[in-house]
């Protein structure tokens, strides 16, 4: 079971997609830390979801861990379906409210960076870490 959690080809431009979400998440993890009113608790409140500054620490955890075990390719899958969750929450909570009011349009341009973000952890959900990760190094000892 263990073998098949960290299991990855040995695609090298899987590092591509690793970089990407990783470091876009590590740094959304730590700046909802460090700019509480505008990127976390703040934020969560003023969309009105429940408990915004428990649910702010809560994602902001997630997302510098999680982004972190991507970026050295650590546990990738597992690091992946969070992250995939929380875009997908994102995009329920913010986008869908924007599609109603603006547009299929302005929805679309608003969510580029979700979408992608929610494409690149599926991606690594689905494939792993690839050739250079810490996962690769974990199965060939």
């Amino acid at each position: 079971m263990f073998r098949k959690l960290l299991y990855t080809d040995d695609a090298r431009t899987t590092i591509l997609i690793r970089l990407m979400v990783g470091a876009v998440f590590l740094s959304e993890g730590i700046q909802k830390f460090l700019f509480s009113a505008t990127r976390g608790a703040g934020r969560f409140e003023k969309i009105g979801l429940p408990s915004p500054e428990l649910l702010g620490y809560f994602v902001g955890s997630f997302e510098a861990v999680c982004g972190a075990l991507v970026l050295i390719g650590l546990f990738t899958r597992l690091a992946s379906l969070p992250l995939l969750v929380i875009m997908l929450v994102a995009i329920g909570t913010t986008k869908l409210d924007v599609l109603a009011n603006d547009g299929f349009w302005e929805m679309l341009h608003g969510s580029r960076t979700d979408w992608s973000m929610l494409l690149g952890s599926t991606f690594l959900l689905l494939k792993g870490g690839g050739k250079w990760s810490a996962d690769r190094a974990l199965i060939q000892v």
